[in-house]
Protein backbone atom coordinates (compact mmCIF):
# COMPACT_ATOMS: atom_id res chain seq x y z
CA UNK A 1 0.00 0.00 0.00
CA UNK A 2 1.46 2.95 -1.14
CA UNK A 3 1.44 6.77 1.34
CA UNK A 4 -0.85 8.29 -1.09
CA UNK A 5 -3.57 5.72 -0.10
CA UNK A 6 -3.29 6.58 3.51
CA UNK A 7 -6.28 8.50 5.20
CA UNK A 8 -4.20 11.42 6.04
CA UNK A 9 -2.63 11.97 2.60
CA UNK A 10 -6.11 11.82 1.06
CA UNK A 11 -7.87 14.51 3.16
CA UNK A 12 -4.34 16.60 2.89
CA UNK A 13 -5.17 16.08 -1.12
CA UNK A 14 -8.93 16.92 -0.58
CA UNK A 15 -8.25 19.70 1.22
CA UNK A 16 -6.00 21.55 -1.31
CA UNK A 17 -8.40 20.69 -3.77
CA UNK A 18 -11.18 22.29 -1.87
CA UNK A 19 -9.16 25.46 -0.98
CA UNK A 20 -8.75 26.26 -4.93
CA UNK A 21 -13.08 26.66 -4.81
CA UNK A 22 -13.30 28.50 -1.86
CA UNK A 23 -13.67 25.79 0.89
CA UNK A 24 -13.14 24.10 3.98
CA UNK A 25 -12.98 20.82 4.94
CA UNK A 26 -13.78 20.10 8.64
CA UNK A 27 -12.99 17.27 11.04
CA UNK A 28 -14.42 16.05 14.69
CA UNK A 29 -12.00 14.24 16.18
CA UNK A 30 -13.52 13.63 19.17
CA UNK A 31 -13.78 10.21 19.84
CA UNK A 32 -17.41 8.26 19.19
CA UNK A 33 -19.15 5.49 21.03
CA UNK A 34 -17.69 3.26 18.79
CA UNK A 35 -13.86 4.19 19.95
CA UNK A 36 -13.35 6.13 16.16
CA UNK A 37 -12.72 9.43 15.18
CA UNK A 38 -16.11 11.48 14.18
CA UNK A 39 -16.81 12.74 10.64
CA UNK A 40 -16.22 15.48 8.17
CA UNK A 41 -18.20 18.42 6.71
CA UNK A 42 -17.03 20.85 4.21
CA UNK A 43 -17.85 24.69 5.14
CA UNK A 44 -18.02 27.88 2.12
CA UNK A 45 -16.41 31.15 2.50
CA UNK A 46 -19.68 32.28 4.49
CA UNK A 47 -18.70 29.57 7.27
CA UNK A 48 -22.32 27.68 5.85
CA UNK A 49 -21.94 23.88 6.42
CA UNK A 50 -22.91 23.09 2.59
CA UNK A 51 -22.66 19.07 3.44
CA UNK A 52 -22.11 16.08 6.34
CA UNK A 53 -24.08 18.17 8.59
CA UNK A 54 -27.24 16.03 7.84
CA UNK A 55 -28.87 13.88 10.10
CA UNK A 56 -26.54 15.14 12.33
CA UNK A 57 -23.31 17.23 12.52
CA UNK A 58 -19.72 15.62 10.82
CA UNK A 59 -21.97 12.69 9.66
CA UNK A 60 -20.26 12.44 6.10
CA UNK A 61 -17.12 10.18 5.63
CA UNK A 62 -14.07 10.88 3.80
CA UNK A 63 -15.70 8.62 0.56
CA UNK A 64 -18.74 10.77 0.48
CA UNK A 65 -16.55 14.09 0.70
CA UNK A 66 -14.50 13.29 -1.64
CA UNK A 67 -17.08 12.38 -4.12
CA UNK A 68 -19.39 15.46 -3.44
CA UNK A 69 -16.05 17.30 -3.90
CA UNK A 70 -15.85 15.65 -7.67
CA UNK A 71 -19.80 16.58 -8.15
CA UNK A 72 -19.98 20.24 -7.25
CA UNK A 73 -16.75 21.73 -8.52
CA UNK A 74 -15.68 22.37 -11.96
CA UNK A 75 -13.32 20.41 -13.20
CA UNK A 76 -10.08 22.05 -13.56
CA UNK A 77 -9.26 22.59 -17.46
Amino acid sequence: MSRKEFDVSRMRRLKRYAARYGLTILTDEKMKVLGTTGGHAIRDENYTILYGNVPKPFSASLDEIESWLEANTAPEE
